[in-house]
């Protein structure tokens, strides 16, 4: 079972006419598919908001210490040395479980409102085709994927586009 915690902090514009699709649903089905593309079955809570450009900005300047706006930013709860192996965080019992629950704790997704929108123009395809691939991206993150090196990119991009197939999300 996953649970996404849904927050929209975006006051930009209605989030359900710039996207057109319901973004809670979404994302939820993307990363249940991420989380079923690496093999884990366990109940997982992952928390997922939406905001403008200033408040990304702001959470990228605090956090990386880059001031400028991004379109995603994750912020996993545990660091996997093999990523996707989510029973590495058996050994961080009270921090990486939810104690009411159960569920394994995946992290913190912020996606950037306008990113999504003025991306989904740049690359040509959907809004709904970037703020899945945004999601998909992030619950990477949270899992411990990245894409340092060339290696990693290539695994990573394969991952994201595995995912949006398999939902059948395409770039058109």
């Amino acid at each position: 079972m996953l649970t996404v915690y849904f927050e929209n902090e975006y006051e930009g514009g209605d989030i359900r006419t710039l996207f057109p699709f319901p973004p809670a649903e979404t994302a939820e089905k993307v990363i249940g598919e991420v989380l079923r593309s690496v093999g884990c079955s366990r109940s997982c809570e992952v928390s997922l908001t939406l905001v403008g450009d200033e408040a990304m900005r702001e959470l990228n300047r605090e956090t990386r210490g880059i001031d400028r706006t991004t379109d995603v930013l994750s912020f996993p709860v545990f660091q996997y040395t093999q990523p996707g192996h989510t029973e590495e965080a058996e050994s961080d019992r009270a921090g990486s479980f939810n104690p009411e629950t159960g569920a394994l704790l995946l992290g913190d997704i912020v996606i950037s409102v306008p990113r999504t929108l003025s991306q989904a123009e740049e690359y040509g395809h959907s809004v709904k085709r970037e703020f899945a691939f945004l999601t998909a991206h992030s619950a990477l993150h949270l899992l411990g994927f990245d894409h340092m090196s060339p290696e990693e990119e290539t695994e990573m991009t394969a991952r994201q586009e595995q995912v949006l197939d398999a939902l059948g999300i395409t770039r058109k």
